[in-house]
């Protein structure tokens, strides 16, 4: 860390992104969408190395029950997946490290993944409404989607700045001001 980031610890909602990719690289693309790629017909498969059977079995019933977007996985839902997967893993990891470590060259990449992901999931949600399968279980889905639509705006105010991570942008700043208020009572 050079002298001008601020640590972590002073930097709280780069810890809610951090954890939002760790869960989105270790459970949702390396877990979930992995399942709609080796499986390709959900009700005709053997079950595969990985995902492990009770995520495979909570994936189907997912998208039995509420999500037949997923049940369904047409082609282009599946040139999504296939993106998560390929792109959006890598960023995950990436993401996780630069914000860890404060590094601003994550800056660019953001807007990059930001803008897909609201347009993928814009699209998804699109299906899900009012396209070929839609879902009888509108909130449901448009709650579970919500984070990956709200996420990508909340990064693209994160890193508006050129140095994101600085000690003087306002996150670092507000955390450094409650720190020294709480230490002088």
């Amino acid at each position: 860390m050079s002298v001008d980031e601020a640590p972590l610890s002073r930097r709280p909602w780069d810890i809610v992104f951090i954890v939002f990719w760790v869960i989105n690289f270790g459970f949702i693309t390396y877990m979930i969408d992995i399942e709609q790629i080796v499986i390709r017909d959900p009700a005709h498969f053997t079950y595969p190395i990985w995902p492990p059977r009770f995520a495979v079995d909570a994936i189907h019933w997912w998208a039995r029950s509420v999500d037949p977007v997923v049940w369904a996985r047409a082609p282009w839902y599946r040139a999504t997946i296939w993106i998560d997967s390929l792109v959006f893993g890598p960023f995950y990891l990436f993401a996780i490290s630069a914000f860890w470590k404060g590094r601003s060259w994550i800056r660019i990449p953001c807007f990059v993944w930001a803008g897909m992901m609201i347009a993928i999931v814009t699209i998804i949600l699109f299906e899900e409404l009012w396209g070929q399968t839609p879902t009888e279980a509108r909130g449901i889905v448009l709650g579970a989607n919500l984070p990956w639509l709200l996420f990508p705006f909340a990064v693209i105010a994160r890193m508006r700045r050129e140095q994101p991570f600085a000690a003087g942008t306002a996150s670092a700043h507000r955390a450094s001001s409650t720190e020294e208020d709480t230490s002088c009572a």
